[in-house]
């Protein structure tokens, strides 16, 4: 069984990453669609400040696959701006996320958006940040309902800032629910 187990793990991801810059928000998130549709490890990160040339999303991806990548983007009418291997260091993009503990209760920012967690009810006590018409319907949507009963914000908001959210509240499912 063992032998079995070995042989279907998950092998890690190349080191050598990359970066695809697009020219807006709408292109990264259907980009990353279409390649994990199509099987590929892929990350929304952001990209580091002297490479930005569109919006503040990049999608990172091993470079080993980025002949692959960029067919399957071309054949879907989607191309990146520009692409940028990362293995020199200086292209290291920037973690999307920062995570602050305040003893009971943790809160996760994706981009411009937060949702703060208390950790022994797992209830989501704020979601705040953005300037979408719809955060305040997420939050009024969100706020008060236990972590892993509460609907995805992608189902529930249809702008980058709930994009943003649901990357946060993947984010925190992940913290709190392990």
């Amino acid at each position: 069984m063992k032998f079995f187990k070995k042989l279907f793990k998950e092998k890690p991801l190349s080191s050598d990453r990359g970066i695809l810059i697009f020219e807006n928000t709408s292109e990264v998130i259907k980009a990353e669609n279409i390649l994990k549709q199509h099987g590929y490890k892929v990350k929304v990160v952001g990209p580091p400040a002297h490479v930005r040339k569109g919006c503040d999303l990049a999608i990172e991806f091993p470079v080993v696959e980025a002949m692959g990548i960029l067919n399957t983007l071309e054949n879907q009418g989607l191309m990146p701006i520009d692409f940028l291997p990362s293995n020199d260091g200086n292209l290291k993009p920037v973690d999307l996320f920062h995570i602050k503990d305040y003893g009971r209760f943790i809160m996760v920012r994706a981009a411009n958006m937060k949702i703060t967690v208390h950790k022994s009810t797992l209830t989501i006590v704020n979601v705040s940040g953005g300037g979408c018409p719809d955060v305040p319907y997420l939050a009024a949507c969100l706020v008060g309902k236990r972590l892993d009963e509460a609907a995805e914000p992608r189902q529930l908001g249809h702008t980058l800032c709930g994009y943003a959210l649901q990357l946060a509240y993947d984010k925190i499912k992940e913290l709190c629910l392990q």
